[in-house]
């Protein structure tokens, strides 16, 4: 003997559509979901957002430094000039300075200061090529 269920007006809509093929061919079917395996990372919504929305310059100074200093080689490939390439390092090593000293919000800073000297022969030796 079959049980007669009640069906919702939700579960209605949502076997009406099955039965339209309104869930056929949707992006991602078939396909295992996004970081599923890996360790369980409880602010994975705010890593997958801040990537989603391209919202890199949110987070604590301290954070946007070490972020800088990772880029370092990126940022400074796009300038065209010794005197420009010498002003950024030289800022980024004085807000590196004022984050060791504790002095900007965040963790802890503990990135060295960049050689400036290194860093401009850097730029120029990859100019060149």
């Amino acid at each position: 003997m079959m049980s007669s269920r009640h069906e919702s007006r939700i579960e209605r809509q949502i076997r009406e559509a099955q039965e339209r093929g309104e869930f056929d061919d949707l992006p991602g079917a078939g396909k295992p979901l996004p970081g599923h395996g890996g360790t369980y990372d409880e602010n994975w919504w705010i890593r997958d957002w801040v990537r989603r929305e391209n919202l890199t310059d949110v987070g604590p100074a301290s954070l946007q430094i070490r972020k800088e200093a990772e880029q370092l080689p990126d940022r400074l490939a796009r300038e065209s000039a010794e005197q420009a390439v010498r002003a950024v390092v030289t800022a980024l090593n004085e807000r590196i300075r004022l984050a060791r000293r504790g002095l900007v919000d965040g963790p802890p800073v503990v990135l060295p200061t960049f050689d400036v000297e290194r860093v401009v022969e850097t730029w120029r030796q990859r100019r060149e090529r």
